[in-house]
């Protein structure tokens, strides 16, 4: 999973109430790389929200152009929790002294090896419709779906690799051209024949692909695009 950044010169910061982006989510390998990361924000005077969610401790920036950004490390999935099919997510307050504890006397010396984008966050329209599009169409699991206004979504038993939230408000809009914005977001498949049998899927739900030299793209149902594309062999290596 991949996230581009792209300079626009001019553009307006992002403001409340504007479907798209709710963060991005850099997942950091473990707990001590978390604490030293958070040790660093403590260092250079820059304040950060925070979340225990069961599966993981997060905690959470904007950048000067008012998206959001999430650092995380994940809980050993042995200790995640599930009531029948649905993983227990929560926000709770987090233990910062332990996790600062959890990092030693190592500084912070940037991103460790390791260090992937672990999900993305958008604020979307309808949850329902965003379930028929991400699950029904793109093939992702729905993981957590009685989180108040949210459903997480996930493959291959991950807590989610996608969040969906209706937090913008019923007035929602979609950003305007020179709003501060996600403009696309890359999901790695397997091979190139699962690019082709996602792209057939999202299609065949109705939803406009078009095909493009890495592989497909789509856009979901509030026009965020999202490419699919088979994961580099070399870089996986």
């Amino acid at each position: 999973m991949l996230v581009e950044l792209v300079e626009h010169r001019g553009a307006r910061p992002a403001g409340r109430g504007q479907l798209g982006l709710f963060h991005f989510a850099i997942l950091l390998p473990d707990r001590p790389a978390l604490g030293r990361f958070v040790r660093h924000l403590a260092e250079i005077g820059t304040q950060a929200g925070a979340g225990d969610h069961l599966v993981s401790e997060a905690f959470y920036l904007s950048d000067p152009d008012g998206l959001g950004i999430e650092v995380y490390a994940d809980r050993p999935c042995s200790t995640w929790r599930r009531i029948g099919r649905e993983l227990m997510i929560a926000t709770d307050p987090v233990d910062v002294r332990g996790v600062v504890d959890a990092a030693g006397d190592e500084p912070w010396t940037g991103m460790p090896a390791g260090t992937v984008i672990g999900h993305v966050h958008l604020h979307v329209g309808d949850l329902a419709r965003g379930s028929a599009f991400f699950s029904d169409a793109l093939g992702f699991d729905r993981i957590t779906w009685r989180y108040p206004g949210a459903l997480f979504l996930g493959a291959g038993g991950y807590h989610h690799h996608l969040g969906t939230n209706t937090w913008a408000g019923p007035a929602a809009r979609a950003p305007a051209k020179d709003d501060a914005r996600l403009l696309e977001w890359t999901i790695e498949l397997p091979s190139a024949d699962d690019v082709a049998a996602a792209g057939e899927s999202v299609a065949g739900a109705g939803h406009p692909v078009e095909v493009v030299p890495d592989g497909r793209l789509a856009r979901d149902p509030w026009g965020t695009a999202i490419r699919l594309r088979a994961r580099d062999t070399e870089q996986s290596r």
